[in-house]
Order: C-alpha cells, then sequence, then structure tokens
C-alpha cells in the first residue's frame, strides 16, 4: 500500500525542477513513509532519470512526463521493491498503489517464458505481466485493489488505471496543456500555477446523496473509473473499459450449493489476503461481516496471534462491544477496543477531513479515523468486511424492493416527510427504477430545499438514473450492481483516505474477484428471505455466520457503524464550534441557506434525523471549503 502521484506536460513544456513533484510527495507521505523515488521521462528523446528524492537534486535533463512514488513497505522489504520501476529493457516505467494476491499464481509460467526477478514484489510481478501480455490482457488477470500508472517508451503511450471497485483512488486533473494524477487531490496543491476551484454544477446530487459518483466538487479534477484505464496519446485521452459490472450475475447458483460456494469463496478470498511482510489484523465491528473475517484470518494463524482493533462507545445504542467480546472470546484473539469520546471527535474533525479531501459525508469516518491511529500501534495492515452489504443484500432498503412499494408503513412515513414536496415525492416515488435509487439518499426534499432553495431533484437523479437504467438482471441483481456502482465507492475511500492518514493498510476480502462474481450469482431468494416469521436481508451469509457465533449473534438486528450525533451535537465542544465557526462560515459562503440549520442546532433535542443529517452535511462542506477552498 503506497501512494503515487505525477503529472503530463501535453504541449511544448519540459521542466528540469524536481520542485513540483517533492512537493506533491511531500504532502502524502503519510501514504508511504518508508520509501520515495522519483523518474523523469523525456516522452519526445525517449530518455528517462532516476534522482533521489531531495530537494537539492534536480534533473539533468529536460522532461514532460514526471512519476513520483511513496512506499509503504508491505511485500519484500527490502530495497528491492522500490518504486518506480523499471523494466530490464528500460522501455517501461510502473508505479502502484495497492495489492495484487494472484500475482505470485503467475510467477512460475514467467519465469519459463524467460523472466527473471530481482524482488518477491507483486509490483513486479505486474511489470512483468505487462511485458509479456500488453496492457490490455494483463489488466484484466488482475484480482487485487489497485491504481497504477505505465509509460511504454515502445507504444509511446502513458496508461493509468483504476482497479474494479475503486477500492484505491486515483485522481486525474486536466487541465489546458497538462494531466496531473495522484492517489490524494492535495497533492495537486504543489503543481505550479495551480489552485483549487470549485465545481458545484452537481452540488443538487451531493446535497441528496452526499457523493457526486466519480466526479468531485473541485475544477478539472474526476475519479478515474474504477474498471477503467486510460491511454495517453499524442496529447490524445482516451478511456478503455476492462471491468463491466454486467458480466456478473448470469450465472445463477444451485440453491443447494449457495451456501458452501459462497462460504468457500469467502474463506479463500480471506487467505489470499492474508500475505504479508508486515504485522497484519482485523478491522472488528462485531457485526456479521467483520466477524467472518476475523473468523477466517484467525483460523489461518496460531491460535492467539490475531489481532483485532475495535472501537466503542459509552452509549449501548451504539455500541457492539458485547459482541465483539464474544468474538474475541471465540477465537481467542487478541483484541484492542477504544472507546469514541465527542471531545476527541470534534479535536480530529478537520484533521479528518484534510485526508478526505472532499466534505466528510459519513459521521462514521472519525470512527474509522481513530481506529486507524490506535491500529498503529499494533499492526501496518487490517482486513474489513466493508463490500458485503452492497453485493450481497445487507441493508433493509433491499427487503423494502422486494415488498409492496405502497401497502406499509415506510410508504406512509415516506408521505408524511414529504407532504410539502407531495408532487415531486410521487414524480420519483411511481417510477420503480427513481423509487429504488432515493433509497440510498439521506435527507429529504424538504431538508435539501431548506439548504438550497433552487434544489431540483431532477438533477440530483439524472447520472444515477442513467447508471441504472444500463444494469441488467433481476431487480435484486440490478439493485446490488446498483450500490456497488454508487454506494461503495464513497466508503471505499473512507476507509483508503482514514487509514492511509496512519499509514495503514486496508484490505477488503468481500471484494475479491471471485468473492464478488460468486456473490452476484447468488439468486435473490436466498439472500432476503424469511427467517422465523420476518423479512432478513443477507441471508445466506448471516446462515454461515451462524454456523460459527450462534442464530442470535447472527440476526440480530443490524446496528452498523453508528454515531450518538444528537448527543455529540449538544456537546458544548460543539455548540461552540457551530457558533464561532461553522454557522458565520456558512452564513459568508453563499452557497447554502444557514437559517434553518441554524435552528435545527439550537433545537438539537428535537431535531429530526433528517435534520441531523444535514447538521452534519453542513459541518463536512463548511469546514472542508474553509480547508481546501478558502
Amino acid at each position: 500500500m503506497c501512494g503515487f502521484t505525477g503529472y503530463h506536460y501535453l504541449d511544448s513544456r519540459r521542466e528540469t525542477t524536481n520542485q513540483g513533484i517533492c512537493g506533491m510527495l511531500n504532502v502524502q507521505k503519510h501514504r508511504g513513509p518508508d520509501d520515495s523515488g522519483v523518474v523523469g521521462i523525456n516522452t519526445e528523446n525517449r530518455t528517462f532519470e532516476v534522482i533521489g528524492f531531495e530537494k537539492t537534486e534536480n534533473f539533468q535533463h529536460p522532461n514532460d512526463l514526471i512519476f513520483g512514488f511513496n512506499r509503504l513497505s508491505i511485500l519484500d522489504l527490502s530495497p528491492n521493491g522500490h518504486q518506480p520501476m523499471i523494466s530490464p529493457d528500460g522501455k517501461v516505467v510502473l508505479i502502484m498503489n495497492g495489492e495484487i494476491y494472484n500475482a505470485f499464481d503467475f510467477k512460475p509460467e514467467l519465469e519459463q517464458k524467460g523472466h527473471t526477478f530481482k524482488s518477491t514484489s507483486d509490483t513486479e510481478v505486474v511489470l512483468h505481466l505487462y511485458l509479456e501480455y500488453g496492457m490490455e490482457k494483463m489488466i484484466r488477470m488482475l484480482n487485487g485493489m489497485f491504481a497504477l500508472a505505465i509509460y511504454d517508451f515502445n507504444l509511446d503511450t502513458l496508461f493509468l488505471a483504476r482497479d474494479r471497485f475503486g477500492i484505491k483512488p486515483l485522481y486525474i486533473l486536466k487541465e489546458e496543456g497538462r494531466l496531473a494524477f495522484a492517489s490524494e487531490m492535495k497533492s495537486f496543491k504543489a503543481l505550479p500555477d495551480f489552485k483549487f476551484e470549485a465545481d458545484f454544477t452537481n452540488l443538487d446530487e451531493f446535497l441528496l446523496f452526499r457523493n457526486v459518483v466519480n466526479q468531485t466538487l473541485f475544477k478539472n479534477i474526476r475519479n478515474c473509473t474504477p474498471g477503467t484505464y486510460l491511454s495517453i496519446k499524442n496529447a490524445t485521452i482516451d478511456e478503455h473499459v476492462f471491468y463491466d459490472i454486467n458480466q456478473e450475475g448470469g450465472q445463477s447458483i444451485a440453491k443447494n450449493s449457495a451456501k458452501a460456494e459462497l462460504e468457500n469463496a469467502l474463506k479463500k478470498s480471506v487467505a489470499s489476503q492474508m500475505i504479508s511482510d508486515v504485522k497484519l489484523g482485523c478491522q472488528l465491528s462485531g457485526g456479521v461481516d467483520s466477524s467472518l473475517v476475523s473468523y477466517y484470518a484467525a483460523k489461518s494463524l496460531d491460535e492467539g496471534n490475531l489481532e483485532t482493533i475495535s472501537i466503542t462507545f459509552k452509549d449501548p445504542k451504539f455500541s457492539e462491544e458485547k459482541y465483539i467480546d464474544q468474538v474475541a472470546e471465540k477465537l481467542s484473539l487478541k483484541a484492542h477496543k477504544y472507546e469514541m469520546q465527542a471531545e476527541y471527535y470534534f479535536d480530529v474533525l478537520e484533521k479528518a477531513i484534510w485526508h478526505f479531501e472532499q466534505p466528510l459525508n459519513h459521521p462514521n469516518t472519525i470512527g474509522i479515523y481513530l481506529l486507524s491511529q490506535q491500529a498503529k500501534k499494533h499492526v501496518t495492515v487490517l482486513l474489513s468486511g466493508e463490500g458485503a452489504d452492497e453485493s450481497l443484500a445487507g441493508y433493509s432498503r433491499f427487503i423494502r424492493a422486494k415488498q409492496s412499494a405502497y401497502f406499509n408503513k415506510s410508504f406512509l412515513g415516506a408521505v408524511k416527510k414529504n407532504l410539502g414536496n407531495i408532487g415531486e415525492f410521487l414524480g420519483y416515488y411511481t417510477n420503480a427504477d427513481q423509487r429504488m435509487i432515493m433509497e440510498t439518499a439521506f435527507g429529504t426534499i424538504a431538508t435539501a430545499k431548506s439548504l438550497k432553495p433552487d434544489f431540483k431533484l431532477g438533477n440530483a437523479l439524472k447520472d444515477r438514473v442513467r447508471t441504472f437504467k444500463k444494469l441488467k438482471g433481476g431487480t435484486n441483481l440490478r439493485q446490488r450492481k446498483y450500490e456497488l456502482l454508487t454506494y461503495l465507492p464513497d466508503l471505499l475511500m473512507r476507509q483508503d483516505k482514514m487509514s492511509m492518514a496512519h499509514s495503514i493498510e486496508n484490505r477488503v476480502p468481500f471484494l475479491d474477484n471471485e468473492m464478488v462474481a460468486t456473490s452476484l450469482n447468488i439468486p435473490d431468494d436466498l439472500l432476503i428471505a424469511q427467517h422465523h416469521n420476518k423479512d432478513e436481508a443477507k441471508v445466506l451469509l448471516k446462515d454461515i455466520c451462524a454456523d460459527k457465533f450462534g442464530e442470535a449473534f447472527a440476526y440480530r438486528d443490524k446496528m452498523g457503524f453508528g454515531i450518538p450525533l444528537r448527543a455529540f451535537m449538544a456537546s458544548e465542544v460543539f455548540q461552540q464550534k457551530w457558533k464561532n465557526q461553522i454557522q458565520p462560515g456558512i452564513t459568508k459562503r453563499g452557497v447554502f441557506e444557514s437559517k434553518a440549520v441554524n435552528n435545527w442546532v439550537n433545537n438539537i433535542a428535537n431535531a429530526t434525523p433528517e435534520q441531523l443529517d444535514a447538521i452534519w452535511l453542513m459541518v463536512g462542506f463548511e469546514l472542508w471549503a474553509q480547508q481546501y477552498l478558502d
């Protein structure tokens, strides 16, 4: 796990200074504190030069393409794993952030074909896979989490690629005559003649869904779309799709073998992700997903050797501590638990926003920040349960999608919340696709309009409707694919940014290639089904969990990783921060109306859940804007 950055002049500019690339690397040094490397490339003369990472060492010759790399050593801790990595013939330069879990499966075949290796790193295997098979075939062979950049002198082409599900970040900055790329956007700050500027084109979408899929709130900066790679040649940028989620779900697994196949896929995935030359542990919430990951991880080590990290809360309504203890006792874990306090929450809020680089849209992001901070005392790699709810239908909204849309309490509650906007509400609710899309929304049309009076629901939905219409399969399968494409990526960025803030690698076994393929081939009636006369989500995984930890453990009500927002916002530290910094900032900025949200804060004891969400969103947005736009 590492971080990289770089830039490519698409016009006639060349430079010899290392000031830009060293500044870019320094900003994200937390991603790779163990080593750094820089390579300058002159694409016209077909030359490159390697320089040390010191401010005094400039390039001897002018270059138009610069690669920079920060290394967090996980596999092969020796200097042989140094990046940027250069092919033996000097014709290909590669930088890669992530882990490829099947890399060493290819090594014997490559050696038979005459390839020789000087390291035991997965990056070197990827380099030789590229040399042997080229970009299109190589990228489809990889099972793991990655972002990478390759320059090929033979093809005069720069390639930029991101893994299937967006586990690793890769941001693209496209300006007149310059293309830059980075694991973290804050690296762009060090570029000459660059300043962050807001792009609020998709603000309605952000306001309703808390994120903008594959875009950012910055001008000229976007995410590289998961499952794609870019090729840049002669100042022309082309996008290529190497993974389409519609290829999944076409081979329904037989009911009598589905449980065994799912368990085998998860067991195999966890085992493959246990490779590490540094200490490895698990992120344990006490829920079904992380408990199963911890179970298989523990079974692959000697008893008592697995360490887990957990966050707890004083309020039992938000704490799953008793379930964490149950897992720890059963598996003989070295369990480390840390309690979240309101004071800590607001002490680190701005640090977390700086690392996240966008408005901090999920309140429990601070919990992952604390977990990662404490984990660094014990391990360098953490396995988490992220991705299970999306691929295996774990949210309550998957249950609602199978029920009548109208004859239930949910519909009546939704009508009540939208009485002031009943026309717009019925407009989306009577459309099956839009109703499903709105299940992942936060807040209501009313709260959105309180913050932004010119809010338009159609603007918020248009790109998501387009995405949903392209998906193939039955209702449940399309919903799972949609969540993997639109809801999960932001959660993955939360995991990546908060863990890498503390130089921790976070792995996600539920997003292994074969694990996702298996999950999406499971029939929906094995995932959403009755259990003791109650509709349950993620049933097949809960059955596997029940075998390990008991039925009461597996089938309790889902808690998630909640945060006691009302109590935190009622605290003196928050009220003062709101009064002195946040509310004046919102008012002065003028992007959102502050009157309604200020009233909600002043009456926090009676604020509705939707209003609490809106307060949180305004806090995250304003503190982000103060750091990145002011």
